[in-house]
């Protein structure tokens, strides 16, 4: 029986406080959500091991607070990051401005080539209060050059499939195989709006 090729990656999460960042990794990591998270103070550390395409991933993932008090420590967090995912709420133009600083910050500080850059629209489900029409969010990720994804936490909405595409495309120079040979190609289009209350 084979051993399944293994590959750990650094991610990290940004973006205003309340847009769902701690929601997003919860899901993922335990598939649970809760509707009343307290703010993240600092950074908190969850992993992931997961298998896809005959090879397991383990994902070290940082949430960090979204406080603008606490942002000048976000550069501790996302240096070395393979991922850096900034989140925005749907719901909350500001949160979506936000966005831009955010991706040039890291576009200033890290190697294009390294470290791949996700914009999420996260709350997808509260289409009701929408603010940021979905062809926004795809325009500015085109102009970043990100990958971009709308989700729902609380609805369990193209979460897994977030990190599923990221899986597929890390930046080969920052993971770490256990044994050597296996090339990430090609990226999945971003899965299609879904449209409660979501973190």
């Amino acid at each position: 029986m084979s051993s399944l090729e293994s590959f750990e990656a650094k991610i990290c999460l940004l973006g205003d406080s309340g847009v769902g960042k701690s929601s997003l990794v919860t899901r993922f990591v335990h598939n649970t959500f809760n509707a009343h998270n307290e703010s993240t103070i600092g950074a908190s550390f969850m992993t992931k091991t997961f298998v896809q395409n005959d090879t397991q991933f383990k994902f070290n993932i940082w949430d960090t607070a979204g406080q603008e008090m606490y942002r000048a420590l976000a550069p501790m967090y996302y240096r070395q990051a393979a991922v850096c995912i900034v989140v925005y709420d749907v719901t909350q133009e500001e949160s979506f401005r936000s966005v831009q600083s955010w991706v040039r910050e890291l576009q200033t500080h890290l190697s294009r080539d390294k470290t791949l850059i996700a914009i999420v629209g996260n709350k997808c489900d509260l289409e009701f209060a929408r603010k940021v029409a979905t062809k926004d969010g795809k325009a500015l990720a085109e102009a970043m050059n990100a990958l971009f994804v709308e989700t729902s936490a609380a609805r369990d909405l193209n979460v897994r499939q977030l990190f599923q595409t990221i899986a597929q495309r890390l930046p080969p120079r920052e993971t770490r195989p256990q044994s050597p040979g296996l090339r990430l190609d090609g990226a999945s289009e971003a899965p299609p709006r879904d449209a409660r209350k979501c973190c």
